[in-house]
């Protein structure tokens, strides 16, 4: 049985919100231009400079009454989940019910684990059952939880969120654990550095996963995580591209800039996100790669020149 996708495409952006100036900018591009979603990442170390990103987005629920909010992904595990699940909860009442909890494992920098606390080999046990201990906190009911990495006796967390069950969960990952993880546990699934065939591999492992379970939703969410930097050639994008994926990541990413970006003129990044959409996605959360002023003038250029050459926008 395939899994349930959304009927319509959207597009979000992917940005940091480092002042609110730069939100308000941000949320208006995101409007004018038809974008559904701001989303931001999260770590607690990272090569670069981060924000904590329930501060970010709330900045964003109060500037919009339109566009969703989401995490994209949230490293749950480096955290116990009942203050997690505070934090969400009063997101989503912020947001009038517009957030998606996007969560993952991380570990790609095992230092933050360190500082953390957290054994960096428990993350995906520590995931699972954090997602456990958010969903039953989000009942609003008198709840206690006997795990093997959190315990606590009968409380009852309120006010609950806005969305019924909590914000929808999309997990993100590129394991069977993965995999197992979305399809059992999760409401969709977000993809980063992946190719569109294994986009399509990954969510028809997911789509096993969801049927064994017997779970029903009435639609799954299915996201990918994409850099892109247009350009008049393939060959200018990837440069300017490749030099700030490097720069963030701390190492040689031209490797990855040329398998998992997409890159040029309107023709070809709109040739590569189809490819993703008879994949499977339903959801383009667009990292728009560049400085302040070159994002703002490829997120009204993606409008005005992509867009239009889509089967499916």
């Amino acid at each position: 049985m395939p899994l349930p996708l959304a009927t319509k495409s959207t597009f979000g952006l992917h940005a940091q919100l480092p002042n609110p100036a730069e939100a308000r900018k941000l949320v208006k591009a995101a409007e004018d231009g038809g974008y559904s979603t701001i989303a931001v990442g999260d770590h607690l170390a990272f090569a670069l400079p981060i924000l904590d990103p329930f501060v970010q987005l709330a900045q964003v629920a109060t500037l919009s009454e339109t566009l969703k909010v989401q995490t994209s992904v949230y490293l749950l595990p480096l955290r116990h989940p009942t203050p997690v699940a505070k934090q969400a909860a009063t997101l989503d009442r912020i947001s009038d019910g517009r957030f998606v909890f996007g969560l993952g494992v991380g570990g790609e920098f095992p230092g933050e684990f360190a500082a953390a606390g957290v054994p960096h080999n428990q993350r995906g046990a520590r995931l699972n059952e954090g997602i456990e201990v958010l969903r039953k906190l989000w009942t609003g009911e008198p709840v206690a939880h006997e795990g093997k990495h959190f315990s606590f006796p009968e409380t009852q967390m309120l006010p609950k969120p806005v969305q019924a069950g909590g914000p929808p969960l999309w997990v993100g990952g590129r394991t069977e654990a993965a995999f197992r993880r979305a399809g059992t546990l999760c409401d969709g699934y977000v993809s980063y550095v992946v190719t569109p065939d294994q986009y399509r591999d990954a969510l028809a492992a997911i789509a096993g996963h969801f049927e064994a379970s017997g779970r029903t939703l009435p639609e799954y969410g299915t996201s990918h995580l994409l850099f892109m930097r247009l350009g008049k050639t393939y060959e200018e994008a990837f440069e300017a591209a490749n030099a700030l994926l490097s720069k963030r990541y701390a190492m040689d990413f031209t490797k990855p800039t040329k398998r998992y970006a997409a890159l040029g003129p309107p023709a070809d990044i709109a040739g590569f996100l189809e490819q993703f959409h008879q994949a499977g996605c339903r959801h383009f959360e667009i990292d728009f790669l560049g400085t302040p002023e070159e994002r703002d003038a490829q997120i009204e250029q993606f409008g005005r020149e992509v867009r239009p050459l889509l089967s499916f926008a």
